[in-house]
């Protein structure tokens, strides 16, 4: 591996100084398949415990700053709940970030949420976006990220195209409700739990929806939403040039919506895609959100939300380290060979002894995975909440 100049360690270093990516509540706590939860003895058991993790997070890594929280698993008293997390933030130095709905999980959401035929069941998913929207408002998070699982699973079964209007008629409202300095972030995804059709499966399907909404309105482009072998950084260069990406949600798969933690299968997916970002006009993309969205079922949380973190950075430092200057004039001059080595020279250079003086220069540990090891965190969270989760055993998830 090439290792980093002292002209490009400046442009390293300027990068991971203005690199934060979000952790998410969820990542903390127990989580599992379709078929089963597996409990991890150092598991989160309350907001208070998701709080805690994520500053030590953000302690070892100096790059999560802010922690995504879920309405219902994490706010479920609505705007009751502020004061006690703005304490939280006071305590563990995270600030809450992006506000997540739940409109999948009730069972009036059966046959859908914002496109269920039903005009009261839209009503309550429209009412829960609304006190979603407050509770961001109350806690000072810009971003309300919405996952849309609606769909069906036969041929026949909903009326497609009646389901695009009334998704329309709930985020034009909810739109309206939100300040200027709020945002609706819009997500998508191609199958699951709907596999016959899902009403919000692609960006083209996203960027209409986020139009329509209103000019408060962006895109949230999860990397494991997406069908075999698409390229995601073409997309992102296409939302880019249309001022709508809003943020990430950054995860890794093999085959699907696996969850797994960044860069575990393909790193130079999330290179080629913070090329891109990196590539375009700062006023196009100053406003987008980097946020982890994964399930650690079998790697230990803290672990492998703190190994996540330290991917990211990495590889954003290795994205910022591309000539683009001399890239371009080859892309230019269609000198493919050269293109290509000048554009791989930058991924396969070891920035890790760079990211590690980094780290020591501003206070942090050169290596947080193991300090985290070191520390005894994790063996503390076992003791303490090694009980709670034995009694949390379930069948299912």
């Amino acid at each position: 591996m090439e290792t980093v100049s002292h002209t490009a360690e400046a442009k390293l270093r300027a990068a991971l100084d203005s690199f934060q990516i979000e952790v998410p509540s969820w990542g903390f706590s127990n989580t599992g398949t379709r078929f089963g939860k597996f409990i991890q003895a150092a598991a989160a058991t309350s907001i208070d415990e998701k709080f805690a993790d994520a500053g030590q997070v953000n302690k070892l890594t100096g790059a999560s700053p802010t922690v995504a929280l879920h309405v219902l698993w994490d706010v479920p008293n609505g705007v009751g709940d502020v004061d006690r997390i703005r304490g939280l933030e006071a305590q563990y130095g995270v600030k809450s970030g992006s506000i997540n709905p739940n409109l999948f999980q009730a069972q009036e959401y059966k046959f859908g949420s914002m496109s269920n035929p039903n005009p009261a069941t839209r009503k309550l998913a429209l009412d829960h976006l609304l006190e979603s929207i407050a509770i961001a408002k109350a806690l000072g998070s810009r971003d309300i990220s919405i996952w849309d699982a609606d769909g069906s699973n036969y041929p026949g079964s909903q009326s497609i195209a009646r389901r695009i209007e009334w998704l329309e008629e709930i985020l034009v409202t909810a739109h309206a409700a939100t300040t200027e300095d709020q945002r609706l972030l819009i997500e998508y995804k191609p199958f699951e739990p709907a596999f016959y059709h899902t009403d919000i499966a692609d960006w083209g399907m996203a960027l209409h929806l986020a139009q329509k909404a209103g000019p408060r309105a962006k895109v949230l482009v999860d990397t494991g939403h997406h069908a075999l072998g698409t390229n995601i950084e073409q997309i992102v260069a296409w939302l880019l040039h249309l001022d709508a990406l809003g943020g990430f949600h950054f995860n890794d798969r093999k085959y699907a919506d696996d969850d797994l933690t960044i860069g575990s299968i393909d790193p130079y997916q999330v290179f080629r895609i913070f090329h891109e970002i990196l590539s375009a006009p700062t006023s196009r993309t100053a406003g987008v959100a980097y946020m982890i969205d994964q399930s650690h079922n079998l790697k230990g949380k803290m672990e492998a939300m703190v190994q996540s973190v330290v991917t990211a950075q990495e590889l954003f430092a290795r994205a910022a380290l591309v000539d683009r200057e001399k890239l371009a004039q080859l892309q230019d001059e269609c000198k493919l060979v050269e293109a290509e080595e000048c554009f791989r020279e930058a991924f396969w250079t070891d920035v890790r002894p760079a990211v590690r003086a980094w780290r020591l220069d501003r206070g942090l540990p050169g290596d947080p995975l193991k300090e985290l090891r070191d520390s005894g965190y994790v063996a503390k969270c076992e003791q303490q909440r090694g009980a709670k989760n034995a009694g949390n055993v379930s069948s299912y998830a």
